[in-house]
């Protein structure tokens, strides 16, 4: 065995603790070799433990990629600005229609919006928003993208032709980063941030960078979505960040009839949010916004808001600001 040492290692202590480590694992005997640890390898070394910063003390929380952003000015708890993870169990109940429609409704009130598109391997956002133009970069700055009033940034300003984004999970947590330290958001009021399905390295990412931020829990009235929401609700509880509530998408489907079919069943929605201890913050029917591809501003998933279901998005963004305005007492 070669063993490869660095500066002054007292070899034959270590060649001891060698030996004998190896005679508890059945090795009957061993011929060690001792070399010095190459000069570029050891300065490689020295430089990984600087980029990796101070040792984190036992009990310390541990920070990921959030890691110095608490000098942020939009992250600072002081700055006023509530951030809102809109969070699910599964893929394909809705979140990111979820996500949009609870944006422009606040907007829609005269609140400062943004959004996030932190689902980099799945992102929609922009398709939904009817967004087809690019972020501009002034002053070294990206300048997000705004529609129906609301501010937009998105993985898939970055990609040509809807090309898949095939990274390794560490680079997520790096690209979310550079969405709060690159982007001239401005001042906001909300910020959402569009979260991917599941429990993974974006939702704890999000966790670590943002202690303050609140959460949003979506799913469908099918009792195996509830079921599965609930692990999303359990992470946010045990990281300490506050469920503002469920969304139930799909709930029903209405006939021309006007008659309610509930293709998915009933009651996940409120299931979820009594295993939450949460209450249940709308309730929204399986359906397409009646939009027009001529109109000005066309938007594929966005509700108008003199629709039956805008009303409903306006509804619940009413009661989201009422929940802030009780937690900021």
């Amino acid at each position: 065995m070669t063993v490869l040492i660095a500066g002054d290692a007292p070899q034959p202590t270590l060649e001891s603790a060698l030996r004998e480590a190896l005679e508890r694992i059945g090795a009957e005997s061993a011929h060690l070799r001792f070399r010095p640890l190459p000069e570029s390898a050891s300065t490689q070394g020295k430089a990984a433990s600087a980029d990796a910063g101070p040792p984190v003390s036992p009990g310390q929380p541990v920070k990921g990629h959030g890691a110095g952003l608490e000098a942020h000015p939009l992250l600072d708890e002081r700055s006023g600005t509530r951030f809102i993870a809109i969070a699910s169990g599964k893929g394909g109940v809705g979140k990111s229609t979820v996500t949009v429609n609870l944006a422009v409704a606040l907007a829609r009130q005269g609140q400062r919006v943004g959004i996030i598109d932190a689902d980099i391997y799945g992102f929609s956002i922009p398709d939904m928003m009817g967004i087809e133009e690019r972020p501009e970069l002034v002053d070294n700055r990206i300048i997000p993208i705004e529609r129906h009033g609301v501010k937009v940034i998105s993985m898939g300003f970055f990609v040509e032709d809807n090309s898949p984004v095939v990274w390794r999970g560490p680079m997520l947590g790096k690209m979310l980063r550079n969405f709060f330290e690159e982007v001239q958001w401005g001042e906001l009021d909300y910020l959402l941030l569009d979260l991917p399905p599941g429990t993974g390295d974006i939702a704890l990412d999000i966790h670590q960078m943002i202690p303050h931020s609140e959460e949003i829990i979506v799913t469908t009235p099918h009792a195996t979505a509830a079921f599965v929401a609930a692990r999303a609700g359990t992470m946010a509880i045990k990281t300490q960040h506050r469920i503002l509530g469920v969304v139930e998408n799909m709930s029903w489907y209405e006939t021309k009839d006007g008659e309610r079919d509930y293709v998915f069943g009933r009651g996940g929605g409120g299931q979820l949010a009594e295993t939450l201890h949460v209450e249940l913050l709308g309730q929204i029917p399986l359906g397409a916004p009646d939009n027009h591809v001529s109109e000005p501003d066309f938007s594929p998933s966005i509700y108008k808001a003199e629709t039956a279901t805008g009303q409903l998005y306006n509804a619940m963004a009413q009661r989201v600001l009422e929940l802030s305005k009780v937690e900021s007492r």
